[in-house]
């Protein structure tokens, strides 16, 4: 694996998304090493199951699997669902209400969207591409830099998207970046749970952080040690936990698993043996959605969020994954891939909590190539939930989400 410059032989970085060597390759070529590199951890995690042949049924690119231009999601006319969805596409920020879909952002360099808890406004990732000088064998030398900052839109795109906090690290004439991905707004409206490298880059895996928007700091609790980093960072809806993905290997293999930490007494402990990640919330705590992957591909799970035990195996295609739970608690979204293309899809679980049937897929977006390294988010305001769909109480906390 590429050591970034400036590392010491003991430090890794779990994405392989260092800059290479002394080349300074142009700055595209800086966003592809990111994409292959995320594709790479993916790969070996399971998480994505690329590859071009059959997926399941029907499920063969064939002539007219072609994917929707990069300026456009395709919608059947007669989907419907409460609230809404937001997801990346071609490196912009889409939201999806029912069977209209909007565009956010533009910029091209845009992942990892979710929702604040108020709904108000969307958080992500955004790459600002740029040149820095950086230390190597005693001599500073100019890299093409892709330095990752969070920022948030509005969702009802009233303004533009404005930076949050940068990946940006200055020192001296050396200018480097820390990486900074997956941000989630707390129920609290005023702390982000994430994943990043920083402030030592030198000295740490991309683990999970907190920031606060108040204080504008950032503070990494105590966890034990990460062979490969951390990912899928998921606030519980009362913020008692964060549940989180622990990167481990066997062998060539990924062996995630979802581990739950409690943010007032710093304790942490495994909810499941590896082989699942990318873990989301009911609305009750109770339970989570969470990509099982195995040798064949990935499907979605539904598990107990204290013993996680496997309650539940929502889809058996193979190829589904990254699952977001309705707040209604009544549906879960999910991406799915078909041949090369990646749409997101729904299923309905009826009866009651913990003893679900599955009801039909509905495809929510046709051949519109999603990005599979963004977690779709959903967000239902308190007037479009069913009858008789009650949040979960208790918290005390408030759903504000306070300027940067």
């Amino acid at each position: 694996m590429t050591r970034r410059a400036g590392t010491t032989g003991t430090s890794r970085d779990p994405y392989g998304l260092g800059p290479a060597g002394t080349y300074v390759a142009p700055a595209i070529a800086g966003l592809a090493l990111i994409v292959v590199a995320a594709i790479t951890l993916s790969l070996m995690n399971g998480q994505v199951p690329f590859r071009g042949g059959s997926s399941g049924p029907g499920t063969q690119p064939g002539p007219n699997r072609t994917p929707a231009p990069s300026n456009q999601v395709i919608v059947e006319p007669s989907v419907s669902f409460p609230g809404s969805i937001v997801y990346a596409k071609a490196g912009n920020v889409w939201v999806q209400t029912g069977n209209a879909a909007r565009q956010l952002t533009n910029s091209g360099l845009d992942s990892m969207p979710s929702f604040s808890p108020d709904g108000k406004w969307i958080y992500f990732i955004r790459v600002q591409v740029g040149k820095g000088l950086h230390p190597l064998n005693g001599r500073l030398t100019w890299y093409d830099l892709a330095t990752p900052e969070i920022a948030r839109v509005k969702t009802d795109g009233s303004a533009k998207p404005e930076q949050i906090v940068t990946g940006r690290i200055k020192s001296g004439k050396s200018t480097w970046f820390s990486w900074i991905r997956e941000p989630v707004l707390g129920p609290d409206g005023h702390t982000l749970a994430l994943v990043s490298d920083g402030p030592d880059t030198s000295k740490s895996e991309v683990v999970l952080q907190f920031y606060d928007l108040t204080t504008k700091k950032f503070t990494k609790p105590k966890l034990s040690a990460a062979d490969l980093g951390h990912q899928d960072p998921a606030w519980e809806p009362l913020g008692r936990y964060v549940a989180f993905v622990k990167n481990g290997r066997d062998g060539s293999r990924g062996a995630p698993q979802i581990v739950k930490y409690n943010p007032e007494n710093g304790r942490s402990f495994a909810v499941t043996g590896p082989g699942y990640l990318a873990p989301s919330w009911s609305p009750d705590t109770k339970y989570l959605a969470a990509t099982k992957t195995d040798s064949f591909g990935t499907n979605i799970a539904i598990l107990d969020a204290n013993t996680g035990a496997e309650l539940l195996r929502v889809t058996s295609d193979d190829a589904s994954f990254s699952p977001v739970w309705s707040p209604a608690g009544d549906a879960i979204a999910f991406l799915h891939l078909e041949g090369m293309i990646v749409d997101l899809r729904m299923v309905k679980l009826e009866g009651g909590a913990g003893s679900w049937t599955v009801g039909d897929s509905i495809n929510l977006t046709e051949v519109s190539g999603l990005d599979a390294a963004s977690r779709p988010a959903w967000f239902i305001p308190p007037g479009e939930m069913p009858a008789g769909t009650a949040p979960p109480s208790g918290s005390g906390s408030s759903s504000a989400s306070p300027a940067p």
